[in-house]
């Protein structure tokens, strides 16, 4: 099997990156920023906008002072409004800066070392979580404004790749008590894309023991999660509920996989 090349790889989440940030902007057209985001409860069009920009900027300041440790965040959280938010304003500040983050990261490359929050040390952990921040981001504002969301197969499928692969991680957790709390014997969780091409859209997360893991394969767990792949995506983020009514099937120990969603899914809330 051929091996993808990596800096092609790189390249598709830096220009994907371009491409949601255009198509959440162009969501958006006419909308009114004070408008809620039901996805994200006590935000409105103008903190999610804030929000995005100042997470590209966060990223785009680590890439490009090759940062060796932890800079300040302060634009991904402080997203107070300001009194003259606007939605032509705030989406040409979400624009701006989105093109800064992308040419900052063709300038660096996917291999030279940077600080990431999480295992990989270089820009291409960057690229890959800016895609994922803008595409669920991205859905928030469509939602916001009632608008179709639509997402390839193929970004969704790694979307979900990338989500399940931080899930493993210790760090992920509130803390280590609410990981350790989560493992026992027997204990697993299988996901199937029911949408997914051949070959592809099967995860099965083991929470026998630490260190948890998932791989690529079919195999009987406590509790299996059905749906497309867009959907599923959404699950994981916490915009789909795991119900027949959003395209979602759960059977087996559900209250293992609320547990296990909340818990894993603390360090990408919002």
């Amino acid at each position: 099997m051929t091996r993808p090349n990596p800096r092609a790889v790189y390249d598709r989440y830096v220009t994907r990156i371009t491409d949601q940030t255009a198509q959440l902007v162009a969501a958006l057209d006419g909308a009114d920023a004070a408008a809620p985001v039901p996805g994200c409860p006590g935000w409105t069009l103008a903190h999610l906008l804030r929000h995005v920009a100042g997470t590209h900027g966060w990223a785009e300041t680590v890439v490009r002072t090759r940062a060796t440790g932890p800079v300040p965040d302060h634009g991904v959280d402080d997203v107070t409004p300001g009194a003259d938010d606007d939605i032509t304003t705030l989406t040409a500040r979400l624009t701006a800066g989105a093109a800064r983050l992308v040419e900052t990261l063709r300038e660096a490359g996917p291999d030279v070392t940077v600080w990431t929050p999480a295992p990989g040390g270089t820009p291409l952990f960057w690229a890959r979580r800016m895609t994922y921040e803008t595409v669920v981001h991205r859905f928030d504002a469509t939602a916001a404004v009632g608008g179709t969301y639509t997402l390839d197969a193929d970004v969704a499928l790694d979307g979900l790749d990338e989500w399940l692969e931080f899930s493993t991680l210790p760090q992920a957790y509130p803390s280590q008590a609410e990981y350790r709390a989560l493992l026992g014997p027997g204990r697993s969780l299988h996901f199937h894309a029911t949408d997914a091409p051949e070959g592809a859209g099967e995860w099965f997360i083991d929470l026998a023991e630490a260190p948890i893991t998932v791989s690529h394969i079919h195999k009987k767990a406590g509790t299996a999660v059905r749906g497309p792949l867009t959907d599923l995506l959404l699950l994981l983020y916490q915009r789909r509920s795991p119900t027949a009514a959003d395209g979602i099937e759960v059977l087996g120990d559900e209250g293992l996989f609320a547990a296990w969603l909340d818990g894993a899914g603390h360090w990408l809330r919002r």
